[in-house]
């Protein structure tokens, strides 16, 4: 008997509902849980239920916890969104996402048409901010519930609400100093799992709405997180990742304060776990014992993301990110110093307010000096709320020839940085069954990068010693050692 039925059976329904935490919330899985073998019962087939995950590596974890909760409750968790019950978690960090979930919700209400009695939920980060939820009850009445990032951990309550009354659930927290973490996950992968250490963000990058709808920095307790990590491992993980908006930050928040350099060496002493990622750095907190850590620490990847934005010191200022153009440079050439073969890979935005043709020369001018294995470049989006909105914006036109210059380089010295792997031996974890090449499978190395060999999905969450035969730009093809 897992653990959740173990906690299930030990709650009274027939008593006062809990005051808080996760007891109060497996009270409300155990009476959904009634509910649904009901319905279910009626309808003459198992209840379903969907999730959509907009945005981060966050909010796919968050995602897996709902999807925990729906299954605890007793819905058949299907793929497509035509569910009886059907939730989406929203991003707001740029535009295009609000425009995606706006366009599913249109869809979705013709499955609402079929089928009278679906129930569809949003939840995320866009739900943080006054005027999408505005949007949301005025012109999307198909959707019953609205909560935030804050109150995630309240979902199953919030379940029960909606199968119960007639009315819109809508419940939006400013702030939540609580941190609920002992409730059921459904992971999509058996072999690799996200490991939240931390939630929000003190950095206030003048473009990010971040810290407005994820709230200020608050640390997991380590012991929590190892506990996590050890039955992860039990449970067969053999990769994970560290989730945070700024890992480096972490432990500041603690009463006794843990680095997160002294985190990530706990968690590689946990057995069983063969590889561990970590996102999101921020440069300005990059310290010497975590480069060390990684260094020394072989089950640490040898990949490290490190956001740029810019590499024009006059535009970092405006962005508020703490570190110029010269520090930035000085921190990548000792990151490569330190750890051979480690792959530096940035995030880059174009066309921030202000921004001229020489600002993006200078970002250019870092691509060529750093040599990322790789970038993700975004146009800029307009964040309501955020101090950047404020300022005057570069045309549309502007932004895309800039954007389009600068994307030509990072491929250019992303394919250079790929290149130089080839005829090497390295370790990769399958990862799955290649959709476009029968008989292939797909795997990652430590570095990030991709590799698709022979082979079925029986090698699926193994780990096999790869010779790296043909680049292919941005990939290889290999075969597995001694195969």
């Amino acid at each position: 008997m897992n653990s959740i039925e173990t906690i299930l059976e030990q709650i009274d329904i027939t008593a006062p509902v809990p005051e808080a935490g996760d007891v109060r919330q497996y009270y409300y899985i155990k009476k959904m849980r009634g509910f649904v073998e009901e319905r279910s019962r009626e309808l003459g087939r198992p209840m379903t239920a969907s999730a959509v995950t907009f945005g981060c590596q966050m909010n796919a974890k968050d995602t897996e916890k709902l999807l925990g909760v729906l299954g605890s409750c007793g819905f058949s968790i299907i793929e497509e969104e035509n569910a009886d019950f059907l939730i989406y978690n929203s991003c707001t960090v740029r535009d295009n996402a609000d425009q995606h979930l706006y366009g599913r919700l249109g869809r979705a209400s013709h499955y609402r048409k079929q089928n009278p009695d679906m129930k569809i939920a949003v939840c995320g980060c866009m739900m943080q901010e006054k005027s999408a939820v505005d949007k949301i009850r005025r012109s999307y009445p198909q959707v019953r519930l609205i909560f935030g990032t804050h109150n995630l951990f309240c979902f199953a309550e919030y379940l029960w609400r909606v199968y119960h009354t007639d009315k819109r659930v809508t419940e939006l927290w400013d702030r939540n100093d609580q941190i609920v973490e002992n409730l059921p996950a459904d992971r999509k992968y058996f072999y690799k799992s996200g490991v939240n250490i931390m939630y929000g963000c003190d950095n206030f990058c003048t473009y990010c709405i971040v810290p407005y709808v994820r709230g200020r920095e608050k640390s997991r307790e380590p012991k929590d997180i190892l506990r996590e990590i050890k039955q992860l491992a039990a449970d067969g993980v053999k990769e994970i990742m560290l989730l945070g908006q700024n890992v480096n930050s972490y432990g500041r928040t603690l009463m006794e304060p843990v680095s997160f350099a002294e985190l990530l060496a706990a968690a590689a002493g946990v057995d069983g776990i063969e590889r561990i990622r970590f996102m999101t750095p921020h440069p300005k907190d990059l310290s010497e014992d975590l480069i060390r850590t990684i260094r020394d620490t072989p089950k640490i990847a040898r990949h490290i993301h490190l956001p740029l934005q810019s590499g024009s010191d006059r535009i970092l200022r405006a962005m508020n990110r703490r570190y110029t153009k010269a520090q930035y440079l000085a921190l990548a050439e000792h990151i490569r110093e330190e750890i051979p073969g480690v792959a530096l890979t940035t995030d880059l935005i174009v066309g921030f307010p202000g921004e001229t043709a020489c600002d993006v020369d200078e970002t250019i001018d870092v691509i060529r000096r750093v040599e990322y294995d790789n970038a993700f470049t975004f146009i800029y989006s307009i964040r309501s709320g955020t101090p950047a909105a404020k300022l005057e914006q570069v045309p549309e036109e502007e932004k895309r020839a800039n954007f389009d210059r600068l994307l030509a380089v990072v491929q250019d010295c992303a394919k250079k940085r790929t290149a130089r792997l080839a005829g090497q031996e390295q370790v990769a974890l399958i990862e799955e069954l290649n959709d476009q090449l029968p008989g292939y499978v797909t795997g990652r190395l430590s570095n990030n990068t991709i590799v698709h060999v022979r082979g079925d999905a029986s090698m699926i969450g193994q780990f096999y010693s790869v010779r790296l035969d043909e680049c292919r730009g941005f990939y290889y093809f290999g075969h597995v050692k001694g195969r």
